[in-house]
């Protein structure tokens, strides 16, 4: 019961929220430009894989000179 009226609280609390403030500008506020394609990609994709990679690759080194 708690449970479910802290969620039903919690959505409320969402649903009333408005992101008009968002709109607004702030005064020094430069967001400059965009990302493209190519260069989102990168960042979100292939960066994470060669950072897990690599990292990967480090843990295994010392198990390797074992055998």
């Amino acid at each position: 019961m708690r449970a479910g009226a802290v969620t039903a609280a919690a959505t409320l609390m969402m649903l009333m929220s408005s992101p008009a403030m968002a709109l607004v500008r702030d005064d020094g506020d430069d967001p400059g430009t965009g990302l493209s394609v190519g260069q989102t990609l990168g960042l979100f994709v292939a960066l994470p894989i060669v950072a897990f990679a690599v990292i990967a690759g480090l843990c295994m080194i010392p198990g390797s000179k074992k055998k």
